[in-house]
């Protein structure tokens, strides 16, 4: 019986391991995603962010704008899938003999850690946006 529960908690540690590699590698291609979008992004928008400095606005102010896009688009998107996650995780844990309730702190911290790592990677994309000589963008016009 002991070896029977030792393969069984084995064969939870290995699935762990293999979604812990796996969702780090869907967080990875998420945010050069992010990033490429938010670059393609700037570089649509390189004529308004131009007249935006020339015009007096601050490199904070104009990346805030660009970066606020994206991090209310990863909170639309983090609503659904919180959901279905507690839905997963509450049928992954029902076939356990032991009931462990879910916590929603845990998708509190997912969903800040979410915002957290969308911010950082659309961040320096804008500020590096922003930063950038708006005589270079307007210079054709």
């Amino acid at each position: 019986m002991d070896e029977n529960f030792d393969k069984l908690l084995r064969s939870e540690e290995r699935m762990g391991q293999v979604l812990s590699v796996f969702s780090g590698l869907a967080i990875f291609i998420a945010c050069l995603g992010l990033f490429a979008l938010a670059a393609f992004t700037a570089e649509q928008r390189t004529k308004e962010i131009g007249i935006r400095k020339v015009m007096g606005a601050s490199v904070g102010s104009i990346s805030m704008t660009l970066t606020k896009e994206f991090i209310v688009l990863v909170f639309i998107a983090f609503v659904p899938a919180a959901a279905i996650g507690w839905w997963v995780s509450s049928q992954w844990l029902s076939g356990f003999a032991y009931r462990v309730e879910i916590n929603p702190f845990i998708f509190v911290v997912a969903g800040v850690s979410a915002i957290a790592i969308a911010w950082v990677t659309v961040g320096y994309q804008s500020i590096k946006a922003a930063r950038a000589n708006p005589v270079d963008s307007l210079r054709y016009e």
